[in-house]
């Protein structure tokens, strides 16, 4: 089918065809046959890179050029901003991209004139808590990655957030974008949507498993020469040889960063001097990011070729990894299951290094189907590369027959709702009566029927969770139960605008009501937030107990209702101090490198955490003002500084963009402790603390006029005095 003879718009019919597409993949005419230009619901349930993407596009804009407005959900920040790139080419045809970022007590209402918009399911979630106007006006949803329902950590969110979209604006377009899933006819009853099923490929997948210097594959097998002790050495070696990039998955932080090191450390001869040079130039790029051990062993790993990818990395380092990646300068790429599910970073060899995963209530177990799918899906690029390879490592010949049939020879399991828990419903049964969605114990089992849950199971089931979680709202006073209905207390409408769980506000409303009873700090407030359910804490090493003992004791008047060191709970209160002592010691300035090795995390751990943090802190600050606390403007303060990981004394000067805690520091030891002092001290003397460059900068934002030979005579002045890096 030809893109020529859709019924679309001709403006987007020129966009494609400008583009190079003039043909439609298979998937794409099915899902046009099944009524996707006709505002019917779909369900692709495709695999990667088949063209799903494609398929939400040409409903989107055949939608706004009638008038329509469109929402794009993601699981993943990441996949937000890949997304938001791509759809922002559309402006050569008059349609507006947005992103929705912003705080999950906002309503970014500035996106009611934007045409596409992107969110995450969570902040989509907290957009209709917020009561945002523009989401009454959407005619097409799509959701991406849809078979994400069966996450027990996003799974319960996504849920709720298309059982509530489809109630809000019934006649809206609902577009389902999935893997290859068990069970998509069910998710396709449950949407109303025809079901687009497919196993086509643009290019072929070979799918085998990796033993004894051979894939095997279903049908054959093909030997890889052993030039190393090491299968993975071999299989990288062969790759390169070939001219291609591969992509290892590897079940663990530490053998993602051991696998690139290895491989960077050897395989780096293989590349001719221009791949090197480009490498060199990257590997600078990456230096440039930060002054921490895993930047510099990220940095030697790059020089060689080779590159690992996990949540520990900071945002501008997956960036760079990723570009680097996708120009074909890195050459190997060692990655944690994550980046499976999230980024379009196909390759032409999947390496799949392990079959189990580290589950903290099991151990080790082997990992669905459909992960291994999502992984083996990876390999290819399509228009780039003849055929996709994906290999699955094991160690034995047994282990090497039974993971053939376990995993390349069987289908993607079913998927199911993770609905059906009061840790799941707390949130989403607030928010429906906050919303004014429900007003009745009766109105509320009604609307818990659109959900998957109850497609595939009896509400019946839910009813004593949701007497549970009603129990507990109207008893921590989030909800009353009149004789008009059910309705919020301020406190529970607060509560659901700031998008945290229930509980969590339970224990930070019990927690400022005790605040006179112990010694107030930063570490009580901190240790405060970690106690709840939002955040996420560190696991404890078997040499923390001693020195997390000792702290607690010398620090035991700061904390609200520690428990014993008998107690059961006393574990787990240890992982609390814990991490809080990680946000303590970025408010101090203590050295990134410093607090890295410390508590065994990296620079992207940092932030997700301060960033986690900070959002708890906010809400925190909201509930203390509620309460009319004493100490609302204290904890205020704490927001600031997670925000920025700095003490309160540098706050005039940190906000200015481009400084950050330790250029602040700086300027704030040599006298320069608010703007003021910053404009009127001159050019020369700030470039000699923080660098002619960043200097300038600063300088600008605040209204000084610095021109471009001002800055060129003091770098001729001071070359060899300054860091090259500055400069």
């Amino acid at each position: 089918m030809k893109i020529a003879g859709l019924d679309i718009p001709d403006k987007v019919r020129s966009f494609y065809i400008e583009s190079g597409i003039s043909e439609l993949y298979p998937p794409q005419i099915k899902a046009v046959e099944a009524g996707l230009l006709e505002n019917r619901n779909l369900l692709a349930a495709v695999p990667t890179a088949s063209g799903k993407t494609m398929i939400a596009e040409l409903a989107m804009l055949k939608s706004i050029f009638e008038g329509g407005k469109c929402l794009y959900i993601v699981p993943l920040r990441a996949l937000a901003s890949e997304k938001f790139q791509r759809f922002k080419e559309f402006e050569s045809i008059g349609v507006r991209a947005g992103i929705s970022s912003g705080d999950f007590d906002s309503r970014d209402e500035w996106l009611a004139k934007t045409d596409i918009i992107v969110a995450t399911s969570e902040k989509t979630d907290s957009l209709i808590r917020n009561g945002t106007a523009w989401m009454n006006d959407i005619t097409v949803v799509v959701v991406d990655e849809i078979h994400l329902l069966d996450s027990p950590d996003r799974g319960p969110t996504l849920e709720v957030t298309i059982a509530r979209l489809m109630q809000m604006n019934p006649d809206a377009q609902i577009i389902g974008l999935s893997a290859t899933v068990g069970n998509a006819k069910d998710m396709a009853q449950w949407l109303d949507a025809s079901l687009v099923e497919s196993e086509w490929r643009p290019i072929e997948l070979k799918e085998g498993v990796y033993f004894g210097s051979a894939i095997k594959f279903p049908d054959s097998q093909r030997i890889i020469e052993e030039k190393y002790p090491d299968d993975l050495l071999n299989l990288a070696a062969d790759t390169i040889n070939e001219g291609a990039q591969c992509l290892i998955f590897e079940s663990s932080r530490r053998n993602a960063e051991g696998s690139a090191k290895r491989i960077g450390q050897k395989l780096g001869k293989m590349l001719d001097s221009q791949n090197l040079e480009e490498l060199n130039v990257l590997a600078e790029q990456m230096l440039d990011t930060g002054e921490t051990e895993i930047t510099k062993k990220l940095s030697d790993c790059i020089r060689g070729g080779a590159a690992f990818h996990h949540a520990g990395l900071l945002s501008e380092q997956r960036k760079l990894i990723e570009d680097g990646f996708r120009k074909n300068m890195i050459k190997v790429l060692s990655s944690t299951p994550t980046l499976a599910s999230g980024l379009n970073l196909p390759a032409r060899r999947v390496i799949i290094r392990g079959f189990k995963r580290y589950d903290p209530n099991y151990g080790m177990v082997p990992i669905p189907v459909l992960e291994y799918k999502q992984m083996a899906g990876r390999a290819g690029r399509p228009g780039l590369d003849p055929y996709g390879e994906s290999v699955l490592v094991v160690r034995s010949y047994d282990e090497m027959n039974l993971l053939l049939e376990q995993y390349v020879l069987s289908s993607a399991e079913d998927i199911w709702s993770k609905l059906g828990s009061e840790n799941a419903l707390r949130t989403h049964i607030l928010s429906a009566v906050s919303t004014g969605v429900v007003r009745s114990r009766e109105e509320l089992m009604d609307f818990l029927e659109r959900t998957f849950f109850a497609h595939q199971q009896d509400t019946w089931r839910l009813a004593a969770v949701v007497d549970d979680v009603l129990i507990f709202l109207k008893n921590n006073k989030m909800l009353v139960d009149s004789s008009d209905g059910l309705y919020p207390t301020r406190l529970g409408e607060v509560v659901s605008k700031l998008y945290i769980d229930p509980l969590s506000a339970s224990i930070i409303v019990d927690g400022l009501r005790n605040l006179d009873t112990v010694n107030v700090t930063e570490l009580t407030c901190l240790h405060l937030i970690y106690k709840t359910p939002d955040m996420r804490r560190l696991f404890l090493r078997s040499n923390d107990y001693s020195w997390l003992g000792d702290f607690v004791s010398q620090h035991s008047d700061q904390f609200v209702h520690p428990p014993s060191s008998s107690s059961a709970d006393y574990e787990w209160f240890l992982s609390e101090v814990k991490t809080a002592m990680v946000l303590l010691d970025w408010i101090s300035e203590i050295k990134e490198d410093d607090i890295t090795s410390k508590f065994n995390i990296g620079p992207g751990d940092i932030r997700a955490q301060a960033d986690n943090a900070e959002w708890l802190m906010h809400s925190t600050a909201r509930i203390s003002a509620h309460l009319e606390s004493n100490y609302t403007s204290f904890i205020n303060g704490l927001v600031e500084r997670i925000s920025y990981g700095a003490s309160s004394e540098l706050l005039p000067i940190i906000k200015i963009k481009g400084i950050g805690r330790v250029r602040a520091r700086k300027l704030y030891n040599a006298g320069y402790k608010d703007i003021e002092a910053i404009r009127q001290a001159g050019y020369e003397i700030i470039a000699k603390i923080i660098g002619p460059k960043v200097a300038a900068n600063t300088l600008r934002q605040l209204g000084v006029d610095i021109n471009s030979d001002e800055v060129k005579n003091y770098k001729m002045k001071n070359t060899g005095n300054q860091n090259i890096l500055e400069f």
